[in-house]
């Protein structure tokens, strides 16, 4: 039993087309299906059902597959501890740490197709043409978002939470809601910062901010740390990784929550997209 036919086992029983899997292995499809037989030779079952219109796995096969995966996930560690570098996964993302992306580094690292990530900071916009280029592997996107050019999908929501100043006379409240602050007072990033996040932080506003946008979200923290009636809405988790004595983060009452997004090229084979969406999901 060769590692090469549990990766064009694997492969079809991802795909469930020889034709697909040929595609993905980068080879002509009479050679997957001379190594399913050899596989299936080799453990005296069958593993995949084969009609002119469908390929399903057997039960047999499922058990197999299960098994398959851990064999090239343990084939894949021996060859990075020998010294064989893990492929670079090039990831888009803001400029700040959180513990999902942490969590989310440590599983690409160990999952079954071990990568080695490489967190590249660039703007939303800059990021999203990057995937589409073929210069990132995936990127991380806040907000609403939808597109022609590169394939979407979402992978975790998380909670806005309202940022004031510790002088701030809603300070000291353990929770909010919107109409507990005064609209005149909210400062938001400017759209060009982040398109996805300010088109859906204002979608969830009962009325649009008085005040124009403030520059750049360093620019808002700083004025809302600096006036005691000025506010600004923006997502927990980005948040946690630019922590400051001089703000307070505050949760909504009721709560109001904003998806994240992981971009991938179309091109980008749906197993990984999957994977990666799992790497940060909760």
């Amino acid at each position: 039993m060769e590692l090469r036919a549990l990766q064009y086992f694997v492969t079809v029983a991802e795909e469930l087309h020889f034709g697909r899997a040929a595609q993905r292995l980068h080879v002509v499809q009479p050679a997957v299906s001379q190594q399913i037989a050899r596989l299936e030779r080799d453990l005296g079952v069958r593993l995949l059902e084969r009609t002119s219109r469908r390929v399903r796995l057997t039960p047999a096969g499922a058990r197999v597959l299960a098994a398959s995966r851990e064999a090239l996930a343990a084939a894949a560690r021996v060859r990075v501890v020998a010294g064989e570098p893990a492929a670079v996964l090039r990831i888009g993302v803001a400029s700040c740490a959180t513990r999902r992306l942490d969590r989310a580094v440590q599983r690409l690292r160990e999952g079954e197709r071990p990568a080695e990530p490489e967190l590249v900071d660039l703007p939303v916009a800059a990021r999203i043409d990057a995937v589409r280029d073929g210069e990132l592997d995936l990127a991380l996107v806040r907000g609403a978002l939808t597109s022609e050019t590169v394939a979407v999908v979402r992978a975790w929501s998380e909670p806005l939470h309202a940022v004031l100043a510790p002088h701030h006379p809603a300070a000291g409240s353990s929770a909010l809601a919107l109409h507990d602050l005064d609209p005149d007072g909210l400062r938001l990033p400017a759209r060009d910062t982040d398109p996805p996040l300010h088109d859906a932080i204002l979608a969830l506003l009962p009325v649009p901010p008085p005040r124009p946008p403030a520059g750049d979200m360093l620019n808002v923290l700083f004025e809302v740390s600096q006036d005691p009636g000025r506010w600004t809405l923006l997502p927990a988790e980005q948040l946690a990784g630019s922590r400051s004595e001089r703000l307070l983060q505050v949760p909504l009452d009721p709560p109001l929550t904003i998806d994240t997004h992981v971009v991938t090229s179309l091109a980008t084979p749906s197993p990984c997209r999957t994977a990666y969406v799992s790497a940060f999901a909760d």
